[in-house]
């Protein structure tokens, strides 16, 4: 579960985050999306603990993140834009590190990185050094590693990002497949037909502000698109405003 609650951030004089609320529920796919520099990567980084609000809540899983950090980041999973990767190390040696982070110890370690790994088809290059992996193959790897210490939350921030369409194919599945086991999805895309075909429910943000939220369905009857793909009913709710590839708000 990850409970937003009044979230404010501000830099100076400037509000880049202006009382943004939000429950993603164990088993929910929850979309977050808005155009450039509209508080997303802002928010997204509260939650994932790497920036402190001005005000406001964040819980994750019952743990606050204010007074219980380490509880919280311990039960999140979390994939950024742009990961960072130590590519001297093999596939099965990064996530032996990234287990070591979590305390994760014992027999049991090896049979967990096997298991993600066949997850995100990417058994056969256990041995092999992270630098000759392809950039897709390093955003799969990353995946691997938020889902090494069975998260009951999971932070997403752009998953489809320089995925070719069979890998892009695979983490729709696996994403599916962990929402099913009732973990909690939160996800911010520019991709509006990701959005679309994966969320149970999306918020839009705008000029920090959550403008909208609900089902797709839900978001159609707010913009009177009643028939319309989610493309058209974005740019009504948000005035015209446009996505773009790369996300450069603060």
């Amino acid at each position: 579960m990850i409970l937003v609650e009044n979230l404010v951030k501000r830099y100076g004089a400037f509000t880049a985050v202006d009382g943004v609320s939000l429950e993603v529920a164990p088993g929910e796919i929850h979309g977050f999306l808005g155009p450039n520099g509209a508080g997303k990567t802002t928010t997204i980084r509260i939650i994932a603990g790497l920036l402190k609000p001005t005000s406001g809540r964040v819980v994750i899983n019952g743990h606050d993140l204010a007074t219980s950090a380490e509880a919280a980041k311990a039960s999140l999973g979390f994939i950024p834009d742009r990961p960072f990767i130590y590519e001297k190390l093999t596939a099965g040696e990064f996530l032996r590190f990234h287990a070591g982070l979590y305390g994760m110890d014992g027999d049991g370690i090896g049979h967990r990185v096997a298991e993600v790994l066949g997850l995100f088809e990417l058994t056969r290059w256990e041995g092999e050094l992270v630098e000759s992996f392809s950039h897709g193959m390093k955003q799969r790897l990353v995946m691997c590693a938020a889902f090494l210490h069975r998260p009951r939350a999971v932070l997403v921030d752009e998953p489809m990002v320089g995925l070719d369409p069979r890998g892009a194919r695979l983490i729709k599945q696996v994403f599916r497949h962990m929402s099913a086991r009732g973990v909690a999805i939160l996800m911010s895309t520019h991709t509006l037909e990701v959005a679309e075909e994966m969320c149970d429910s999306i918020s839009i943000i705008q000029k920090g502000r959550i403008i909208a939220r609900g089902t797709v369905d839900d978001l159609r009857r707010l913009s009177g698109s009643a028939d319309e793909e989610l493309t058209p009913v974005f740019l009504k709710l948000t005035g015209g405003a446009g996505l773009q590839e790369i996300d450069e708000d603060l």
